[in-house]
């Protein structure tokens, strides 16, 4: 295994870069380094608080990476599954379904659902994290049930959403299969609690565990995640490999040894001036999935009324996904001279997988008159100084404009930088994600692994899908609709 390689290791490294952050180098709005080296005991701080909870078995998703046998198990069902069915559907919701779609679209063909049977090495994977009716029932339209696998992933196995799903296509294989659906349903799911588990022991779905003391947004190294992607093809040895890379690295208690929780403070130092929004901007577009993953968990994660002493405080900042460098045409302005609200954090690839070389412009020989040829030299002069290039050159061009642009004007930006794009190197960068995020849940001083907001949406679906035992809670709804819905409708 070229992970084994200690010197191979070191050369896939996900890197922090923090020279575009310092006051001391960009001015304007960059980050005081002065108070960065004052803070040093709160950043100990942090990292020794993480280190308690971790050690009293209270961070949980910090062992996933160490499930080689799960690993091995869920290697050898993709394998199955991708000798037998022509799609893989994953209904989940949130977090349950987040890491699916950052795995398959960082370690998979762009294009993969597109891709001829032949072309590919599994299944096509659609992850259905949706209520949407016409999403449910126009994949209903694009699958075969009976030549589906449906993933079902709810650790509590109560989202309403997800099993509202479930119904809808156990109904479909039912009608088609008969007592022969029950080989197209897999559950991930809380490993002995749940109605989801309750109904999984009763029907003989085959399960694979959500561990009890993760949360869905810190699984996407668990099963909801790495199912599909073995489905897929995706190494999830080397996966899991980097993950634990990535944990060394992170034991370390100073920052600048420690990329994760560097990243934390910067965001804790910024959001203290004033730099609530958390930009997370990929220069490639397999990460993509990635960035959307992160920001579902510093969302959940960090935006909290109250903190852990109970006190109401209000905090977190707001992530936002954008692309590099499809949304530099537009974001950019807003970023460079817009507010000075934001922390810009770059996703770069130093190698890309695969390259497209920019062919020269060869135009007309023969034009009629001097006024055509010249025209013709404008051309040739204006798009010439493309041709020969590759594309990999002018999307990393585009990242270094970014991050002068924003330097010039005085606005911090850091970077991970990722030599490749592999299994190693993606499982490095969701630890470093996910570990940034739990240093910075202690900065902030709010729990990272509840979300009482969402439970509050939850309970209010709840209620007006008329669930026993939520009567009371209807009615309060009902009343606060009465007292607005008429008066201000326009």
């Amino acid at each position: 295994m070229r992970w084994e390689d200690e010197a191979w290791r070191a050369k896939m490294r996900v890197r922090l870069d923090v020279n575009g952050v310092w006051d001391a180098r960009i001015g304007g709005h960059g980050l005081p380094l002065a108070r960065f080296e004052a803070e040093a005991g709160r950043w100990a701080e942090a990292h020794a608080g993480l280190e308690v909870r971790r050690e009293a078995g209270g961070l949980a998703w910090t062992s996933l990476p160490d499930q080689t046998d799960t690993a091995r198990e869920l290697t050898e069902f993709g394998r199955y599954a991708a000798s037998r069915f022509e799609n893989v559907v994953v209904l989940g919701m949130g977090g349950a379904a987040a890491g699916a779609t950052a795995l398959h679209a960082a370690l998979t063909h762009p294009y993969w659902n597109l891709l001829p049977p032949v072309s590919r090495v599994g299944p096509r994977l659609f992850v259905l994290d949706t209520g949407d009716p016409v999403a449910v029932s126009g994949l209903l339209d694009l699958v075969d049930p009976g030549r589906t696998l449906f993933q079902v992933v709810s650790k509590s196995g109560t989202t309403a959403e997800t099993m509202a799903q479930f119904l809808v296509f156990r109904r479909a294989l039912v009608n088609l299969l008969g007592e022969r659906y029950r080989e197209h349903i897999v559950v991930t799911t809380h490993p002995t609690e749940g109605v989801l588990r309750l109904l999984a022991r009763q029907e003989g779905y085959l399960t694979f565990d959500m561990p009890a003391e993760v949360d869905e947004r810190f699984g996407a190294l668990s099963a909801a995640g790495l199912l599909p992607a073995a489905a897929g093809g995706v190494d999830l040895a080397e996966l899991l490999a980097g993950a634990r890379y990535a944990d060394e690295v992170t034991r370390d208690a100073d920052p600048w040894r420690n990329p994760a929780l560097m990243a934390a403070a910067l965001h804790w130092l910024a959001y203290q001036q004033g730099q609530t929004v958390a930009v997370l901007m990929p220069f490639v577009a397999a990460l993509t999935g990635v960035a959307d993953w992160f920001r579902h968990l510093w969302a959940a994660s960090l935006g909290k009324r109250l903190d852990r002493e109970g006190r109401v405080v209000h905090v977190g900042p707001t992530p936002v996904r954008a692309l590099g460098a499809t949304d530099l045409h537009s974001q950019a302005q807003l970023y460079l001279e817009g507010p000075a609200d934001k922390l810009v954090h770059f996703l770069l690839v130093d190698e890309y997988g695969r390259e497209a070389p920019i062919p020269e412009l060869r135009t007309r020989v023969n034009l009629p008159d001097a006024a055509a040829r010249a025209a013709r030299d404008q051309v040739v002069a204006d798009l010439g100084y493309l041709g020969g290039e590759l594309m990999s050159h002018l999307l990393q061009a585009e990242a270094r404009a970014a991050e002068t642009a924003l330097t010039e004007a005085g606005r911090p930006s850091l970077a991970h930088r990722l030599p490749q794009i592999n299994a190693f190197t993606v499982g490095q960068l969701l630890y470093l994600l996910q570990m940034q995020t739990a240093y910075a849940a202690e900065l902030f001083g709010v729990n990272a692994y509840d979300q009482p907001g969402v439970e509050a949406v939850k309970i209010a679906t709840y209620a007006l899908m008329n669930r026993p035992g939520y009567a009371a809670r209807r009615a309060e709804i009902e009343g606060v609709e009465a007292g607005r819905r008429d008066e201000w409708t326009i």
